[in-house]
């Protein structure tokens, strides 16, 4: 009666554990496409190719973080050939490019401007 029960506990925790591997594996999958984390990895390979400093970053993370949350609100699933959306697109370009040009200088935007066509 002991092993009996013995085994079934063994059983029970051996679910939960896998299913908790599960679940975590799902949610690092999920992470992967959020918004903070893609602004953070365009800002880290920004910051290699023009030599940005903190404050750069932290400004250049904002402005990217922001631009990917409209986009996805505003643009994605959507008509890529609709009036609306290619405004929307205008807008959000002319927005980041703004945000860019305030905070990098001259030399750092002009490399950027290059690095987007």
């Amino acid at each position: 009666m002991k092993m009996k029960n013995l085994l079934k506990t063994i059983a029970i925790a051996t679910v939960f554990v896998l299913g908790i591997q599960n679940t975590t594996a799902q949610s690092l999958t999920v992470n992967q496409d959020r918004p903070e984390t893609i602004a953070k990895q365009k800002t880290a390979e920004l910051s290699q190719a023009l030599g940005l400093d903190g404050t750069q970053q932290r400004y250049i993370f904002r402005a990217l973080t922001a631009n990917e949350v409209d986009t996805r609100k505003n643009v994605d699933g959507q008509d890529p050939n609709s009036p609306e959306v290619i405004a929307y697109k205008t807008k959000f370009a002319a927005s980041l490019e703004r945000a860019m040009k305030k905070t990098l200088t001259p030399e750092q935007f002009t490399a950027w401007k290059a690095m987007q066509k």
